[in-house]
């Protein structure tokens, strides 16, 4: 059932990503870079940029780069952020209109400074997106908003047609993983927004693995994620992004993914993408097409 290992053990043959770099991984950095735009891909360091980027797609991060929070699991920089730029939404969509994306991903730092935790930034990117490309997907992935529900209520009326929140890692180890967030908080956004979205609205979490969880409580997080009627779901492995965040406690191999993926699938789920380099956006277009729709 996996490996035992520490950050610092060589990593397991299934956990070597391809470093190739094709021109469709330039077309997307260069229009980033011309855009002034971020995105996840680079901020939490991901293993799977170069595949993404050389298939044409990329993860938006929007409101900046720097979070008011200090997930041990997460790369990105924890530093006080600066004020949301009004331009971004607008930056995003010309982005999204220029790479030609059938589906678009927009997630963000967390932002409790703000008093929406960034939610009208999210609405008016979804808005900026639909004016330009009536065609294209759009999923969101938002943070928890800090337990307020009206600002996630916001940006299901700007309509997404992905509702995304990552509750990360089981119920024990969450104080642990991600200090300022709650396990139960997060359960009620994914419920608000299968409530709220109803079937117009897909609802999609994920979790990492390889962080000290029993596999009795990958299962218990599944259900409870599929209780508040989340239908997608990702599951991949955690790899330790800086010396500074959590160790890795174990190297889960592909069968065990291939069992996390069976069990989520008898538990209801719609969409499951389960493997080792697996990343909340990874294959989100793919994941989509799995609801049949």
């Amino acid at each position: 059932m996996g490996t035992d290992g520490k950050a610092s053990a060589r990593l397991p043959s299934w956990l070597r990503a391809g470093r190739e770099v094709s021109p469709d991984f330039r077309r997307v950095a260069s229009c980033l870079d011309r855009h002034g735009l971020a995105t996840v891909c680079v901020a939490a360091r991901c293993p799977n940029r170069n595949r993404c980027w050389s298939s044409g797609t990329a993860t938006f991060m929007i409101l900046g780069q720097r979070c008011t929070r200090n997930c041990r699991f997460c790369a990105v920089e924890h530093s006080p952020p600066k004020a949301p730029e009004a331009d971004e939404p607008a930056r995003v969509a010309r982005a999204v209109e220029e790479l030609g994306l059938r589906y678009a991903v927009i997630t963000s730092v967390t932002r409790d400074d703000l008093p929406d935790g960034g939610a009208s930034q999210f609405s008016e990117t979804v808005r900026q997106i639909r004016r330009r490309t009536v065609n294209t997907l759009i999923e969101v992935l938002v943070p928890d908003f800090h337990g307020n529900m009206r600002a996630a209520a916001a940006v299901l009326e700007a309509g997404p047609d992905v509702f995304a929140h990552n509750l990360e890692t089981v119920r024990r180890l969450q104080a642990a993983v991600r200090p300022a967030a709650d396990y139960e908080r997060s359960l009620k956004v994914l419920a608000t927004a299968a409530g709220l979205g109803g079937a117009r609205v897909a609802v999609k979490s994920g979790i990492m693995v390889g962080l000290g969880e029993t596999e009795e409580e990958v299962e218990e997080t599944l259900r409870d994620l599929r209780a508040t009627g989340c239908t997608m779901v990702t599951i991949g492995q955690y790899l330790q992004p800086r010396r500074e965040c959590m160790p890795v406690r174990r190297f889960v191999d592909p069968e065990t993914f291939q069992c996390y993926s069976q069990i989520a699938r008898e538990l209801g789920f719609r969409s499951v993408v389960s493997g080792p380099l697996v990343r909340s956006s990874f294959m989100a277009a793919e994941a989509f097409r799995l609801l049949g729709r």
